[in-house]
C-alpha cells in the first residue's frame, strides 16, 4: 500500500482546470498588466480562490475563471486608484510643507487632543454630555433637548458654553 492518498474527483477536476487555464490566465493578465510576476500572482490568486469551489460543479469553467480573472483585475485597479489618490494627497502635504507623519506635530496633536479631553473633564456631566453627542455623535439638538427634558434654547446655551470654555482651555487662557 502506498502512503499517498487516493486523488477525490474534486481534485482531479481542479488539476484538469489548472493544466487547462493557467497559460491562457498568464497571457490574460500579462496583456493587462505587462508585469511577468504580477500576472504570476493574480493567476495564483485565481487559482488560490478557485481551490475554495467545487471544481466538478463549475458549469461553464472558462467563463468562471475568466470572470474571476476580470474581477481581480478591477479589485487590483480600485486598490492601484486608492493607492495612487493617498500619495497624490501626501504629495500636496509635503508641497505644503507638511510631514504627515512628523513625530513632531504628532506629538503636538497627541498633546492637544489630550488637553481637550482635560478641558472636556471639566465640564459638569450634562454639558459634557450634551456637546459629546451633538458634536461627536452627530445627535441632532432636538433630540437632545428631548432626551434631556430642556428647550432647544437650552440645549444651545450650553453648546454655546462649552465651545467657549473649550476654546480658552486650548488657547492657554483658562
Amino acid at each position: 500500500m502506498s502512503g499517498t492518498s487516493p486523488r477525490t474527483e474534486s481534485e482531479q477536476a481542479f488539476e484538469q482546470l489548472n493544466r487547462r487555464f493557467r497559460p491562457g490566465l498568464m497571457a490574460f493578465f500579462l496583456r493587462r498588466l505587462g508585469n511577468h510576476a504580477e500576472a504570476e500572482d493574480l493567476t495564483q490568486e485565481v487559482f488560490i480562490r478557485l481551490a475554495g469551489v467545487d471544481a466538478a460543479r463549475v458549469q461553464s469553467a472558462e467563463a468562471y475563471i475568466f470572470q474571476m480573472a476580470a474581477n481581480l483585475l478591477r479589485d487590483r485597479s480600485r486598490r492601484e486608484k486608492v493607492r495612487f489618490d493617498y500619495r497624490a494627497e501626501a504629495m500636496v502635504a509635503a508641497d505644503a510643507g507638511v510631514d504627515l507623519l512628523d513625530p513632531l506635530r504628532v506629538a503636538a496633536d497627541r498633546e492637544s487632543l489630550a488637553g481637550l479631553a482635560a478641558a472636556l473633564g471639566e465640564l459638569p456631566g450634562r454639558a459634557r454630555t450634551i456637546f459629546i453627542l451633538y458634536r461627536l455623535e452627530n445627535v441632532d439638538k432636538r433630540d437632545i433637548a428631548q432626551a434631556f427634558e430642556i428647550s432647544l434654547s437650552t440645549v444651545e446655551r450650553e453648546l454655546t458654553r462649552v465651545m467657549a470654555h473649550l476654546t480658552r482651555r486650548v488657547r492657554g487662557s483658562g
